[in-house]
């Protein structure tokens, strides 16, 4: 990693088909959505993610962890916690778990205020719930 680039935090928010990205700015102040990826296998993800770390400076990832409201573990937070594990396998950051619920369904909500198209949020709901994942992170962590 250069030593003259920006120290960034990634946050992603990993489901069966996709995965929404958000990173913050140079400053860890602000948060931008990226392209949500499409999901391939886990070595192509994985990589994907690991050029992105590269690329943009990224010091952390922050990866949704998927509770029921009870807090009880599901399938889906065993998958992924896998994707995680793989992750801190291949990158030199570290990758933490933060409680995303109640994300996809907040991201949901604020598309169809925006008065998106069921099509158009689909679109945009895993990068959005990805920016709030890591929106929250920073609040907590200030």
């Amino acid at each position: 990693m250069n030593s003259d680039m920006p120290l960034r935090t990634m946050a992603l928010d990993v489901g069966d088909k996709r995965i929404g990205i958000a990173v913050t700015d140079a400053l860890g102040m602000t948060v931008q959505g990226r392209p949500t990826r499409r999901r391939k296998n886990l070595s192509a993800d994985v990589e994907y993610i690991r050029a992105l770390v590269e690329e943009d400076g990224v010091v952390e990832v922050v990866v949704g962890h998927p509770l029921h409201m009870d807090g009880a573990r599901s399938r889906q937070t065993e998958k992924t916690e896998a994707f995680a594990e793989h992750l801190r396998t291949v990158l030199p950051v570290p990758v933490v778990y933060w409680d995303e619920r109640l994300t996809s369904f907040d991201a949901e909500e604020r598309l169809e205020e925006m008065g998106l198209g069921w099509r158009k949020r689909r679109e945009h709901v895993d990068e959005l719930a990805a920016t709030l994942i890591l929106e929250d992170y920073l609040r907590q962590r200030a």
